[in-house]
């Protein structure tokens, strides 16, 4: 349905250094970084970015918006979220676990980068 997200970050070496330790918890690998300075992850056929604002303004979250990660496992969810605590991330929202929904049962896991972006691990059981 999308073809890539890109987060902004003011700290791109510190937001690279989180993110290789999110991806690699996920059997990914590091970012490549282009010629412009941008981190560019490839995995499963999608794409994560990072750049500093084209515009040249301050990085900042957006307010109500989350960017969902899937993963094969409620062990890789949580792998990747201490993986993300060990690199400086923070969690927020509810402690990572099994919640109940209309739509059955997720295994969620939420962290908020060291620009402040709020990410979600997503299990959904078959």
């Amino acid at each position: 349905m999308f073809s890539h997200v890109m987060v902004g970050a003011n700290d791109v070496d510190a937001s690279k250094a989180f993110y290789d330790a999110l991806f690699q918890s996920m059997g990914g690998k590091s970012g490549m970084v282009d010629e412009k300075g941008r981190v560019i992850y490839m995995h499963k056929g999608a794409l994560f970015m990072i750049s500093k604002p084209i515009d040249g303004g301050p990085a900042c979250h957006a307010n109500g918006g989350t960017i969902g990660f899937a993963m094969d496992s409620p062990e890789q969810a949580a792998a990747w979220h201490a993986a993300g605590i060990a690199a400086g991330g923070t969690s927020c929202e509810d402690p990572p676990g099994v919640r109940e929904l209309a739509f059955g049962p997720l295994y969620l896991a939420y962290l908020r980068d060291p620009a402040d972006n709020k990410l979600c691990a997503l299990y959904r059981a078959a």
